[in-house]
C-alpha cells in the first residue's frame, strides 16, 4: 500500500457515506485528494470519477434513494462486515466488542450510534495505520471485501469501484463472488426444530459456548479469531 494512502482511505470512506447535501458539496474536494495521492491506479481513477459524476449529476433525492436502496436493504451489499459473517447471530456482538477495544486501544471513539464493523468507520482507522498494517488490516477482510463488490458489480452499481480500490490497497485482485441467495424474514427468524435454540439461525443451544470467527477464503477455507 503506498504511503500516501491515508487520504485515499479516508476519501473512499466518506464515498460510501449517505449522499447528503453536505457529501455532495464535498464532491469536488474528494476527488482532487484523490488524483492528488493517485495511491489506486489511473483506471481505478477513472471509475471512482465515474462515481464521482454520477453522483454530481444526480437529482439529490434520486442519489439518496438509490444508496438506501442498495445500502440498507438487503444483507449481500450491507455496509456492516459483520453482517455478512454473523447475520443477525449472537456472535456479531462480542465481535463488535473485540473490534471496538481495537479502535479503542488505538484512541479512536466512536461517535454515538455508530458501530464498529461499518465500513466506513473501519476505513476511517485504517487511516490512520501505517502503510503495512493498514494494508495487512483490509486484507484481513478481502473475502468480504471480494463478496461485497460481487453484489456492488451484479448491480451494475457505480459503488463497486470504491471497494474495487481498496482490494486494490489490500493488495488484492477484485474477484466479483456471486452472492448467497438471501433468506426470507420469515425464514431468518423462524424458530429451530423443536425450538432446540434460539430464534436465530447460527446459534448455539443455551448453555454452549459461543465461539467468535472472522472467516478467511483463500484457497482453503481457514479460520482466524476476530
Amino acid at each position: 500500500m503506498p504511503a500516501n494512502a491515508s487520504i485515499t482511505l479516508r476519501v473512499l470512506a466518506r464515498l460510501l457515506t449517505y449522499p447528503d447535501t453536505e457529501l455532495r458539496g464535498h464532491l469536488p474536494e474528494l476527488r482532487v485528494a484523490l488524483h492528488r495521492d493517485r495511491a489506486v491506479s489511473a483506471s481505478r481513477l477513472k471509475e471512482l470519477d465515474a462515481l464521482v459524476d454520477a453522483l454530481e449529476g444526480s437529482d439529490p433525492l434520486d442519489a439518496e434513494a438509490v444508496y438506501v436502496q442498495l445500502f440498507d436493504r438487503g444483507r449481500s451489499t450491507s455496509l456492516h462486515l459483520f453482517e455478512h459473517v454473523h447475520g443477525e447471530s449472537r456472535d456479531r456482538g462480542p465481535a463488535m466488542v473485540d473490534l471496538a477495544k481495537t479502535y479503542d486501544a488505538a484512541g479512536l471513539e466512536l461517535a454515538p450510534g455508530e458501530l464498529p464493523d461499518y465500513l466506513p468507520v473501519v476505513l476511517e482507522f485504517a487511516s490512520t495505520q501505517p502503510a503495512r498494517e493498514a494494508r495487512a488490516f483490509l486484507g484481513e477482510m478481502a473475502h468480504l471485501l471480494n463478496t461485497l463488490f460481487g453484489a456492488l458489480y451484479q448491480r451494475q452499481s457505480a459503488y463497486a469501484s470504491i471497494i474495487g480500490a481498496l482490494l486494490d490497497l489490500a493488495g488484492e485482485k477484485a474477484r466479483p463472488v456471486t452472492p448467497a441467495p438471501e433468506e426470507s424474514p420469515d425464514e431468518s427468524w423462524s424458530e429451530p426444530p423443536a425450538f432446540d435454540g434460539c430464534s436465530i439461525a447460527g446459534q448455539a443451544r443455551a448453555g454452549e459456548p459461543q465461539p467468535i470467527h472472522f472467516v478467511r477464503k483463500n484457497n482453503a477455507t481457514q479460520g482466524a479469531s476476530s
